[in-house]
Formats: structure tokens, C-alpha cells, sequence
């Protein structure tokens, strides 16, 4: 091996399987005997279920199994609040919600019998708002509890008196939407019942522990009755963490039957059933002095989480704290509301809460820093936390890069001399705007423990197998992992194979989320790789008669510093540790948990995670005054990492991140009509093609985190936060008119124009 792969651009390990169509997807799986699921799902948002008739579907040639609420636990399931039947019980409270399900020996029979099911509703009305749902006298969504399904109150500093030695005090209301995780592979799972009556599930999953957890509680199972396998997953976007109810109809069918069952969701269903993001009303006010510092903060969220809460509660924590960490500010009042409703539940979502906060925070930045007259660049710059500092709610910065970002962005793009043209006059008007962000690396907040175990083999052929419950879901992890083990045991990449989350034979895991597993996973396997290597050194060490500080490991040998024609490969060593007097193979396991401190729920403060991720982003729109169509013209985020272990999955994350907010901003949103998704399907549901995006371009700032693996932090999720304020500011910044609703569209930029044309001359 010439040189370590650590910092250089490496394809992901698990690519040539993906393009030569060999990688196993869970809908791929195929088991003997294995049947077929579908899902009845309700037409109304809100409905009490008088009758189901399943006679007729029983009676189909090949069904083998019909299932109704009666037939599933007694348990229900949730993150936040055990609210949820795996099939509806007496009264659906959204549209979507699975009511009935079918096994059969074929996909097209288990539709088939869909068809047979008689289900008598009676239609109740239904609370399709927040607004409604609020309403004094408004019935509960679940009996026995009012609409609020989570509320967040917190006060730092003196606000009000703040607010009062302010020069510039800004109030304004942003509204954000929902957003459908747009990942290539809809959920699927396929679980079947062994002869050790066990339940094994292999799925589409961001965390193997956590669904099986899930699984087991559901279904009122001992966790350790439940294996969950990871198959290869084409995308999550927080869509796959723990939210829907895929593998639960799949196992209670499985179950139910006693048979393998595949159940694989239509696009169409996915769009019912997966949670999208949480759309949030931000009502916000900040106070700055002269020269842009920001004195005082005031925020009021109302979102509306749909039937059901799921980890939302989590993403509100978010929105209402977390962009309060990213300036050096000490005054700051919050008051957040999760609200039940009678629509399709949303969750998790890349980001996870930070881009709906993000936007407005951004807007108005960049709004109160043309009133005083300053580049936003500069408030940025003036307001954001440095290293060492200890924010408002208690998190310590270890490191940030975020002025680097600023810097790079700025100069990609060329903000001075476009910036300073300012507002064209012509049919189409280009403009410039940035924005912001900072993430997280971790996050001590579902229990006491947010670290990682990794265990290293090595076999007898000099060759290391790596066993890890974190969970690759197109991200990279998997390939992260196995440069870490390569380059401290001196092995070529392909000589080290990362073996598949599996609940049975894996350490315990968290999971994909909150941008923990190169911060977490990566430091275990440096532990467990050099735990590994000492055990190598150790014998070594005897036969080559060396001390093991003289040792050295490189090109699959250990050789002696000062004499490298002694030497010994690493199959060989492997091979002499087990075949010895009292010998053994190589396997080691190591932990690493940060040393951060539990979320205290009482006073909502402790420093939650080891590192946290920084970003920016500049943009340039072309704004068509007549017919209202903003076109982006060039992006450049950039990444503060840490430190870019694979700089080619850097770049690939962070421009897929924005290309994401750019649907968000300009093309994607979710449309209910009473309650009913209207464009759930790639058709109608508009997202950003090739045509729509310009060449995205990033750059990578390496803050080097003490306590990151090699410097290294999270790399997949902070570059989404940005975009959507950057594109409001470029159109801003174009045209001379604030839009504080998203989607931005034709015909909402039209209107704005035209109310703006009409107060000119008013």
C-alpha cells in the first residue's frame, strides 16, 4: 500500500455491487415459500370504522392471511407517546392509515383481495390545521388528551430589556411545508418466523436496534426474539429511522401466517406512509444594535405534526434551540407547540428541524442587515460563536470553521461586485444571497450514552473483517469504517470488509442520525484497529526480538522500524496467534461514548454532543419579473467537517444536501386536498431534475475537532440547512420583495411583486 487512504477521494466500497445491479435491497430478498403482503389504507382523514368484511378476500385462491386492528396487539407503538396501532382500531385519524392487510402467494393476488375488503366507515370531521386543532372546544385528536402533543417553553437572560436597548428590533412570521424524502428505494421489509420460533426481519432501515426494539414492543416480543438485518438501503434521509409501520404489518403477517413475507410499499403508499418533514409557522423577532450584534431573541413555532407524533417532538427541540448555539447570544425566549391534526404524520428529515429554523433566522439577518446598512456577511461574522466559547444552552465548541465558510463562499461566487450592483431593472434581475448554519455531531438526548462499539477480526489470511450495528444508508459509512481499519493496520481498503448491521451478530448500535456515526463509529474503530495492531505487535514483537515501540505496521507486514527486511506479513501473525500454545484468532472490540453531558429535560440544557458541524451557502438567482420563475444560477455551500476523511463523499453529500433544499425551496410541497395527499407520486410531485440545478460546486474547511476521529466531524446533513434562506435572499436581493413562505413560486413571487408595485406608488 503506497499511502494511506484516509483524506483522499475513495469511491464508496458497496459501488460496483450498485451499479452492476448485484446489491441486495430488502425488496430484493426472496426466502422458500415466501408470501406476498399488501395494505388496506383508509380514504378519510378522520373515520370511525363501524364494519370490516373480510370473508370474501379470505375466500381468494392464495390469500392466506386477512388482517384487521382485531387481530394485531393489544400494544401501542411511538417514539414520544405510544399512540399508534400497527392496524387501526375502531377509528382511523388519517388519510393513509393502514386499516386491513393481506398475505397471499403473489403481490397481484394480495392487491387482488384488497379489493374484496368491506369496510363501513362512518366520516367524522376532521381537524386539518393547527388553527382547528387549537380551537377552544376542538374535540381531541386521541381521547382523553388535548391537540398539544408537545410544548416547549424556555427563557434565557433579560429578553424584554434586551429587546429595549436594541437599535433595530424585526418581527416576522416564516411558514415552512412538508417535504417527502424523495429516496430511491420505498420502504421495504421482509420478515419471517424461524424454527426456533424467533422472528427475523431483514429491512430497509437507518438503525437495526432501534427497529427491532421497535418490533419487539409492538409485538410484545422479548428483544432478543427479534433479529433485524440490514439490507442494503437506497436512502433514508430520516425517513427510515423509526417511524413507519412497514415492518410491523410485515411481521404481524409473518407471524400471522407463519411463512417468509415480502412487503414492499408502491410509491404511492410510500408517499402515505412516510413521514415527511415537519412544517412549521415561525413567528420571530430579533434585536440588534448598530453595527449587527444580535441582543435579543424571540421565537414562537406552531407545527403541526399530523395523527400522530413520532419523533417530532425531537425535531421541534431542534427548531426552537439549536440555531440559538450558532451566535454568541445571551438573550433568548422561545415558545414552541407541537400540534395533533388529522393528516399524514410527519417526522424525521435531513436536518431534523434545523432547516425550517434556519430559514427564517437567515431571512431576517439578511433583512435587518440591509436596514442598517452592513453586508449580512458581516453580521454573520460578528455574531457567530468561536472555538472555546460555551453557547447560551451549554454547548461547548470545540471547533468551527464557520468564518472559513463564509470566506469560501463569498469568493466562489463573487459577492463583493454583485452584491454591490444590487437590484436590476430589466425583465429578468439576478441577485446574490447567503446564508448560515450549524449541526450537530451526535447527540446525547435518547438516553445516557451516544457512543459506538466496533470489533475488528482479523483472519488468517492478513485480511480484517470490521462488525458494527451503525447503519449505511447511501452516506458513506460503511466505506468511512473501512478506511479507518485500513489505514491503522496498514492494509489495502480492499482488504478490510465491513460486514452489514445485524442484530444477532453486531455490537450494539444507535443508528444513523444526528450526523453521529464518523464522530462515534470512526473513534471505535480506532480504538479496536489499534487494539488489534497490539495484539499483532505483541507477538510480533517476540519473533522478530523487538520492543513493540520499534515496531511499525504498513504494506500488510509488521517490520521493525530500523531494520525493514525484518519483517513479518499479517497473515502470517494471524495465523501464529491461533496456532500457539494457548493461542487465539485475532478479535478485539472497543468502545468510544463522548464525553458530553445528558440533555436535562427540566432546565433543556448540557452539551448534547462532541463536535458540531458548520455551514454556508451563496447562491445567484435570475428572477423573471413576468412570469415570477427564479432560476438558479450557481451554488456554492460550503462544509466545515473537521476533517474530510473521504473528500469525494464530502462533496457528493453536500451538494446532494443542497440540491435538496433546493427542492424544497423552489419546486417540492406536499398538496392536501381535505385532508387527502393529491400528488403522491413522482409525477406530480415536482422535484429538482438536471435542467433545474446549475453545476453545484462545494468546498471543504477542515476546523480539525479535538475530539473528532483524526479531526473529522459530520458531513451529511448541515449542508441542507442553508439553501433555503440563501435562495430567499438572492431573490431579495434581485427584486427588492421578502418571501417568508415556502415553497417560493411563480405565483407567490408575482403576488409579492405586484403588492410591492402597488405600495411604491400608493
Amino acid at each position: 500500500m503506497d499511502e494511506s487512504p484516509l483524506g483522499r477521494d475513495t469511491p464508496q466500497v458497496s459501488a460496483r455491487a450498485k451499479v452492476l445491479g448485484r446489491a441486495v435491497y430488502a425488496g430484493d430478498v426472496k426466502l422458500p415459500g415466501m408470501l406476498h403482503g399488501a395494505v388496506l389504507r383508509s380514504p378519510y382523514p378522520h373515520a370511525r370504522i363501524l364494519r370490516i368484511e373480510t370473508a370474501s378476500a379470505r375466500a381468494l385462491p392464495g390469500v392466506r392471511a386477512v388482517l384487521t386492528g382485531a387481530d394485531a396487539p393489544e400494544a401501542l407503538w411511538g417514539v414520544h407517546h405510544k399512540e399508534r396501532a400497527i392496524l387501526a382500531k375502531g377509528v382511523v385519524r388519517f388519510c393513509g392509515e393502514e386499516v386491513a392487510a393481506v398475505a397471499a402467494t403473489s403481490e397481484a393476488v394480495a392487491r387482488d383481495a384488497l379489493d374484496l375488503i368491506e369496510v363501513e366507515y362512518e366520516e367524522l370531521p376532521p381537524l386539518l390545521t393547527p388553527e382547528q386543532a387549537l380551537a377552544e372546544g376542538a374535540p381531541g385528536v386521541h381521547p382523553g388528551r388535548d391537540n398539544v402533543a408537545h410544548e416547549i417553553r424556555f427563557e434565557r437572560g433579560d429578553v424584554e430589556r434586551a429587546f429595549a436597548d436594541a437599535h433595530l428590533v424585526h418581527e416576522a412570521e416564516y411558514r415552512t411545508h412538508a417535504q417527502y424524502p424523495g429516496y430511491l428505494e420505498p420502504m421495504a421489509t421482509v420478515a419471517a418466523p424461524g424454527a426456533d420460533g424467533r422472528l427475523q426481519v431483514w429491512t430497509s432501515t437507518q438503525s437495526v436496534f432501534l427497529a427491532r426494539a421497535r418490533i419487539a414492543a409492538a409485538l410484545q416480543r422479548p428483544p432478543s426474539s427479534v433479529r433485524v438485518m440490514q439490507a442494503v438501503t437506497g436512502g433514508g434521509f430520516g425517513g427510515k429511522i423509526v417511524e413507519d409501520d412497514n415492518q410491523l404489518v410485515a411481521a404481524l403477517l409473518a407471524l400471522a401466517t407463519g411463512r417468509p413475507l415480502r412487503l414492499v410499499n408502491s410509491r404511492l403508499e410510500d408517499f402515505l406512509a412516510a413521514c415527511s418533514s415537519l412544517p412549521e409557522r415561525i413567528q420571530l423577532r430579533l434585536g440588534m444594535t448598530r453595527d449587527g450584534l444580535i441582543v435579543a431573541k424571540d421565537v414562537r413555532i406552531v407545527a403541526d405534526c399530523g395523527a400522530y407524533c413520532g419523533l417530532t417532538p425531537e425535531v421541534l427541540h431542534v427548531s426552537a434551540m439549536r440555531s440559538d448555539n450558532m451566535h454568541r447570544l445571551a438573550n433568548v425566549r422561545s415558545h414552541a407547540t407541537l400540534v395533533y391534526t388529522h393528516t399524514p404524520p410527519h417526522g424525521a428529515f435531513r436536518g431534523f428541524g434545523g432547516t425550517q429554523m434556519l430559514f427564517a433566522l437567515n431571512s431576517h439577518v439578511d433583512t435587518m442587515a440591509q436596514a442598517l446598512g452592513l453586508d449580512p456577511v458581516d453580521v454573520h461574522r460578528r455574531n457567530a460563536i468561536r472555538a472555546g466559547e460555551t453557547s447560551v444552552h451549554g454547548w461547548q465548541i470545540g471547533s468551527t470553521g464557520l468564518a472559513e465558510c463564509l470566506d469560501q463562499c463569498t469568493g466562489a461566487i463573487g459577492w463583493a461586485a454583485k452584491r454591490a450592483r444590487g437590484p436590476g431593472q430589466g425583465r429578468k434581475r439576478r441577485g446574490v444571497g447567503i446564508a448560515a448554519a450549524m449541526h450537530v455531531s451526535g447527540n446525547r438526548t435518547i438516553g445516557n450514552w451516544d457512543g459506538s462499539t466496533v470489533v475488528v477480526r482479523i483472519h488468517e489470511d492478513g485480511r480484517a473483517v470490521v462488525q458494527s450495528g451503525e447503519c449505511d444508508m447511501g452516506q458513506g459509512a460503511t466505506t468511512m469504517l473501512a478506511q479507518v481499519v485500513a489505514h491503522e493496520l496498514g492494509l489495502p481498503l480492499a482488504h478490510v470488509h465491513v460486514a452489514p448491521p445485524d442484530s444477532d451478530h453486531s455490537p450494539f448500535a444507535i443508528g444513523s442520525l444526528a450526523s453521529r456515526v464518523t464522530m462515534a463509529a470512526g473513534n471505535a474503530a480506532i480504538l479496536a484497529a489499534r487494539a488489534a495492531r497490539d495484539k499483532l505487535f505483541a507477538l510480533a514483537s517476540t519473533l522478530l526480538d523487538a520492543p513493540p515501540d520499534a515496531l511499525v505496521i504498513a504494506d500488510g507486514a509488521v517490520a521493525v522500524r530500523a531494520r525493514p527486511e525484518h519483517r513479518r506479513s499479517v497473515a502470517e501473525l494471524a495465523r501464529e496467534h491461533i496456532w500457539r500454545h494457548g493461542g487465539e484468532g485475532i478479535l478485539v472490540s472497543a468502545t468510544w461514548d463522548p464525553p458530553t453531558q445528558m440533555f436535562d429535560k427540566a432546565t433543556l440544557m448540557g452539551n448534547i454532543a462532541p463536535a458540531y458541524s458548520f455551514a454556508a451557502q451563496a447562491v445567484e438567482v435570475e428572477v423573471d419579473t413576468e412570469t415570477g420563475q427564479v432560476r438558479l444560477v450557481d451554488s456554492f455551500v460550503s462544509d466545515d467537517c473537521g476533517k474530510a476523511l473521504n473528500p469525494l463523499a464530502v462533496h457528493g453529500q453536500s451538494n446532494g444536501a443542497a440540491v435538496q433544499a433546493v427542492g424544497w425551496t423552489l419546486y417540492e410541497s406536499l398538496q392536501l386536498d381535505g385532508g387527502r395527499i393529491v400528488n403522491g407520486n413522482f409525477a406530480d410531485y415536482t422535484m429538482p431534475t438536471v435542467d433545474a440545478v446549475p453545476t453545484m460546486r462545494s468546498g471543504i474547511v477542515e476546523s480539525n475537532d479535538p475530539s473528532g476521529p483524526y479531526g473529522a466531524k459530520g458531513a451529511s446533513e448541515t449542508a441542507i440547512l442553508p439553501g433555503a434562506p440563501a435562495i430567499a435572499n438572492a431573490i431579495a436581493h434581485a427584486v427588492g420583495v421578502r418571501l417568508t413562505e415556502l415553497p417560493i413560486t411563480p405565483e407567490k413571487l408575482l403576488a409579492a411583486l405586484r403588492a410591492h408595485r402597488e405600495a411604491q406608488h400608493a
